[in-house]
């Protein structure tokens, strides 16, 4: 006689992918969208260079940055408010947009302060750049992956490498003349694979024909990352910058660590 406890059960009538017919979609999520400090600021910006600051160390500089003016944020629905501080903060959950006090050059820079996941980052990619925001050349700033990069990293050396669109290496000639944005890096190790925002962004400049190069940087945090994300930045994309940080604030950072978790996105981009 059969046991009807310990027995295995026969079949489901249904398949899995049958049951889910019977469940409600999940609502979709508002689009994400820039709201402006100016209602009738002039659109698009085209600025000469937009900086996305997504790593801890790249967060960091641009805090500091005390040139720098507040001009608009970008707003993701589901990301709360509550919480975040009245002035801009390293620990609010927020995405500002600032520009750079220069005559000559309108340089943008955005401060991305939470995790995008990747359903959302081409939607995301798509505000920043092409739309509202027309750059001639944009940098990205974010941090290797380990899960994602083929070899060994030490937590106790410090790496950065980079990423280019086809413009970029060609160096075309419209002002910029034939030289790299970061002409000392090496480029990102072939097996190794970049995902989430920047590399949605970097899709996007490739697919708008921009100039665009992505740089990573290792480890996440701490004061000698730091150090290193600031020499580049001050050399060979804003020279002539004016930034004052201290030791006691770079050392504030080494014992911070990160600002943002980066979610594990499913997508993955070479």
């Amino acid at each position: 006689m059969e046991d009807v406890i310990t027995d295995i059960p026969p079949p489901s009538r249904f398949f899995l992918e049958d049951l889910n017919n019977f469940t409600l979609p999940s609502p979709a999520l508002p689009s994400p969208f820039l709201l402006f400090s100016t209602p009738n600021v002039k659109k698009p910006l085209c600025p000469s260079l937009l900086i996305v600051a997504m790593s801890s160390p790249s967060l960091y500089f641009c805090h500091h940055v005390s040139s720098k003016t507040l001009i608009g944020s970008l707003i993701l629905p589901e990301i709360p408010f509550s919480g975040n501080s009245i002035g801009p903060s390293l620990r609010d959950k927020s995405c500002n947009i600032y520009a750079l006090n220069d005559a000559d050059n309108l340089i943008l820079i955005v401060s991305v302060q939470y995790s995008i996941s990747a359903e959302r980052s081409h939607a995301v990619a798509k505000l920043l750049i092409g739309e509202q925001i027309i750059p001639e050349r944009v940098l990205i700033l974010d941090s290797v992956q380990s899960r994602n990069f083929r070899g060994r990293l030490s937590s106790d050396e410090t790496y950065a490498f980079k990423l280019e669109t086809s413009v970029e290496r060609k160096g075309l000639d419209d002002g910029f003349g034939d030289s790299s944005l970061l002409r000392g890096l090496d480029y990102f190790p072939s097996g190794s694979v970049i995902d989430g925002l920047g590399a949605a962004l970097l899709g996007r400049c490739q697919m708008k024909m921009i100039k665009g190069t992505l740089c990573v940087s290792w480890p996440e945090f701490g004061g000698s990352v730091m150090s290193m994300v600031k020499s580049l930045l001050l050399k060979d994309v804003l020279p002539g910058l004016e930034y004052s940080i201290d030791g006691e604030v770079e050392e504030e950072h080494s014992r911070f660590g990160p600002i943002k978790n980066h979610l594990l996105d499913s997508e993955l981009y070479t």
